[in-house]
């Protein structure tokens, strides 16, 4: 791994397709990459006590998750054969259908890449200080829970 700084992986908003694009095309010159794995969390329009959840208000002891993500980001390099590894996470609101979770990782080959994104996943949903209170269709709220 190149650099050792602690990266924000924040985004205000939802993440947009044009910016997953652009990191996608970013990479088409790195010749040396033969696998990508990418996993995109999006909203869903649950249904939480007879209502429709709208959107996810996202906050995060920032500061925290920051330097958990890069704890993680070292840790995966070290145990999967990793070329790249990019993740963005929103803060405030993002709609029902919109992306809030953009993990991407390369490696020479496939299986390293694809291993390394779903563990990067999971430990993000486990270890990162980051909340989404579900705001539904009446405009009450209930705090999300992850599974």
């Amino acid at each position: 791994m190149s650099s050792h700084r602690i990266r924000n992986i924040f985004v205000q908003g939802p993440i947009s397709p044009a910016f997953i694009a652009e990191k996608i095309a970013a990479h088409s010159d790195k010749t040396n990459i033969g696998g990508h794995s990418i996993f995109l969390g999006q909203v869903r329009a649950d249904e939480k006590e007879g209502k429709t959840v709208v959107s996810i208000d996202y906050t995060a002891y920032e500061e925290m998750a920051l330097e958990k993500m890069h704890a993680i980001r070292q840790e995966t390099f070290n145990k999967y054969d990793l070329t790249c590894m990019h993740v963005y996470h929103s803060l405030g609101q993002v709609k029902a259908g919109e992306i809030s979770l953009f993990v991407f990782t390369s490696s020479v080959h496939r299986k390293p890449a694809i291993d390394a994104c779903a563990e990067i996943v999971e430990r993000i949903k486990a270890e990162l200080p980051v909340w989404g209170r579900e705001i539904l269709s009446d405009e009450s709220h209930v705090w999300k829970e992850n599974r």
